[in-house]
């Protein structure tokens, strides 16, 4: 894990700077983080944001290293469907998120960006067709989930979605664990049909019988959070940005 410690407070967020200082910063290095979330439930013990919190944390410290601009975090995205509704969830559809993803980084390129970074944390199938067919007219696009990058799960097993569970829960607990309910965490192992099911979207990719998460978070910590977090972070720093720009 090579990234340090409160790198985040340094991070070059564009929502604080001024368009010159933006331009000259595209000068250097015409890379945008654009961290994309989700407002959605992950079980009794997770706030809503977790996808959101996990991103913009990553895409904060991931700036700060590389002095890369990076993007207010967006955050909604493509939600599991439930059967009944968790209070506060709030989604988009796949197409609208493409058509407000298309505009941003439509607005961003005319501005000098040429390369986008979306930075992502939730698997479900329709959220990612959304961000991973975005159109510009020239700048590259690289969609990159979090979670499609080999984990190596220490606790459950490694087919079950992430949805709330120990890797959510572990991250959650190392990033801020004042944020975790521990106590109302709740077990569930999906089948491999309703794993499926959530892995393609649908009006029931949640189950009946589940507390709105997947997998064992009982059995998460924080130590494991910063394993499972260095591990992310360090394969997106060298595969993403320990190159030259595109």
């Amino acid at each position: 894990m090579t990234h340090p410690v409160a790198a985040h407070r340094d991070a070059l967020r564009i929502k604080f700077l001024t368009p010159a200082q933006v331009r000259a910063h595209l000068a250097r290095d015409p890379r945008l983080i654009v961290p994309v979330g989700t407002t959605e439930q992950h079980g009794p013990h997770l706030p809503l944001g977790c996808d959101t919190i996990i991103v913009e944390r990553l895409a904060s410290d991931l700036s700060a290293e590389f002095g890369v601009l990076a993007a207010p975090t967006v955050e909604y995205g493509v939600n599991a469907g439930t059967e009944e509704p968790f209070a506060g969830s709030a989604g988009l559809r796949r197409k609208t998120l493409h058509r407000l993803m298309n505009d941003l980084v439509g607005s961003w390129e005319a501005g000098g960006v040429r390369e986008f970074v979306i930075l992502t944390a939730h698997g479900q199938d329709p959220h990612q067709e959304a961000l991973s067919t975005l159109r510009t007219r020239e700048a590259v696009v690289r969609t990159v989930d979090i979670f499609a990058i080999p984990l190596s799960q220490e606790n459950g097993p490694d087919d079950v979605p992430v949805h709330g569970g120990p890797v959510d829960t572990s991250l959650l607990l190392y990033i801020d664990g004042g944020l975790v309910a521990r106590d109302q965490a709740r077990d569930f192992l999906p089948t491999p049909r309703e794993a499926r099911r959530y892995r393609h979207g649908g009006p029931r990719a949640i189950p009946r019988g589940s507390p709105g998460s997947f997998g064992l978070p009982t059995t998460a910590t924080a130590d494991e959070g910063a394993r499972l977090y260095g591990l992310i972070y360090d394969r997106i720093a060298s595969r993403v940005f320990r190159r030259e720009p595109a």
